[in-house]
C-alpha cells in the first residue's frame, strides 16, 4: 500500500538550490522496517557532503540522516516497537528531510520521556559522534588536555561539555568573540580565535610546550596540518569531518619525526554498526543529557521546507550549536 508525503529530493549535485520539496510515494514498511512520522529533523554538515557529491550517492536521492517522531506502521517481524512509540534515528537511510520515512527497526532507538522530540533530533547524530570520539576513538582520562576545532558548533558544544564533565581540560577553536563566549560557557577552558591567533602557538603556550593528547578535527583542509603540530608525543589526530574541504594528502613517514603520532578517520556508522552498540551509545548520551551534564543547544530552528536556506546559513558559518527543522 502506498501513501503520498512531501520530502526533499535532489537530482544533481550542487548548492542548496538543488533541493526540491515535492510529493513522493511512501510504501508500507517492508519486513524489519518501521514507518516513522517525523516531528523534528536534524541538520548536519554531512548533509552538505551528500548534496555536493563529496560523499557518493545515487541520484535522484533524498537527504538527511537524523530525525525524531513516532511510529505509525510496523513491517513484518518487528517486535521491539509499537505504533505510537516515540523514536529517533541518526544512521538510517538517506531521507530524513521529509514528513515520514521507512527505517530499519535495528537503526531506531526509543526516546525516553525526559527528552523531547526537538532535543532528540538535535542530539542523535552529533551526540553519538561525541560519544564515540570521547569514549571509544580516544578514551579521554581525567587530566588530559584536548583540542576541539569548531568548538561552538553542534558537535563541538557537546564535546566540550561532556569532556569537562569527565575531568578534561578543553582547548577549542572558534571564529568570533561571540562563539568564544558560547564555547566558554559550555566547558571550553581556552577558546582560541583562529582568525587572529596562532592555534599552534597558543596550544603550546597553554600546555607548557607539551601539546594535547588528542585533536578532534571536523574542519579538515584548513586545520589538518596545524592540528598535527598541536599534538604531544604519541598523540592522536582524529579527523572526523571536512567542513572546509578534505584534508591534504599525508606522508605517513612524517608522523615519526613529529612525535610518533597516530592518525585516524572514524565514522559513526562503524561505531554503531550493531544494534547493541547503537543502543549502548544512545543510553550513555541520554544519561548525560538527562543528568544536566550536557545541554543540547538548539540555537536555530527552521520549517523543514526552508532547508535550502538552512544549508546556506550553515555553510556561511552563521549557525552555532544545533539546528533543527520543524515538520
Amino acid at each position: 500500500m502506498m501513501s503520498n508525503i512531501y520530502a526533499f529530493r535532489f537530482r544533481e549535485f550542487g548548492g542548496p538550490d538543488v533541493l526540491t520539496w515535492q510529493e513522493v510515494a511512501l510504501a508500507s514498511p517492508s519486513e524489519g522496517q518501521v514507518t516513522v512520522q517525523h516531528t523534528a529533523v536534524g541538520l548536519n554538515f554531512i548533509d552538505v557532503y551528500y548534496r555536493t557529491g563529496l560523499y557518493p550517492v545515487t541520484l535522484p536521492s533524498g537527504l538527511g540522516l537524523e530525525a525524531a517522531g513516532h511510529v505509525t506502521a510496523l513491517g513484518a517481524g518487528v517486535t521491539d516497537f509499537h505504533v505510537g512509540d516515540r523514536v529517533a534515528y541518526a544512521t538510517g537511510p538517506l531521507g530524513a528531510y521529509g514528513q515520514a520515512l521507512n527505517v530499519p527497526a535495528d537503526r531506531l532507538v526509543p526516546v525516553p520521556d525526559g527528552i523531547d522530540d526537538r532535543q532528540a533530533a538535535a542530539m542523535m547524530l552529533q551526540g553519538l559522534t561525541a560519544h564515540y570520539l570521547l569514549r571509544q576513538t580516544y578514551r579521554v582520562q581525567p587530566g588530559d588536555t584536548i583540542l576541539v576545532h569548531a568548538a561552538a558548533g553542534g558537535v563541538g558544544l557537546i564535546l566540550c561539555q561532556w569532556a569537562k564533565h569527565l575531568g578534561i581540560s578543553v582547548i577549542g577553536t572558534v571564529g568570533s568573540e561571540q562563539k568564544a563566549d558560547l564555547a566558554g560557557t559550555h566547558g571550553c577552558d581556552y577558546p582560541i580565535l583562529y582568525k587572529t591567533e596562532s592555534v599552534v602557538d597558543r596550544v603550546r603556550e597553554i600546555t607548557g610546550g607539551e601539546g594535547v593528547a588528542v585533536v578532534y578535527d571536523s574542519v579538515g583542509a584548513d586545520t589538518f596540518m596545524d592540528s598535527l603540530e598541536c599534538l604531544r608525543l604519541r598523540g592522536l589526530m582524529v579527523s572526523f569531518g571536512n567542513s572546509s574541504g578534505p584534508p591534504p594528502a599525508l606522508e605517513v613517514g612524517s608522523l615519526g619525526p613529529k612525535g610518533s603520532l597516530y592518525v585516524t578517520r572514524p565514522s559513526l556508522f562503524h561505531y554503531t554498526a550493531t544494534k547493541k552498540a547503537l543502543l549502548a551509545g544512545a543510553q550513555e548520551l541520554f544519561d548525560v543529557v538527562q543528568s544536566g551534564a550536557v545541554k543540547i543547544e538548539i540555537n536555530q530552528t527552521y520549517p523543514l521546507q526552508d532547508a535550502p536556506q538552512a544549508h546556506a546559513d550553515l555553510q556561511a558559518r552563521k549557525t552555532t550549536g544545533s539546528t533543527v527543522f520543524i515538520v
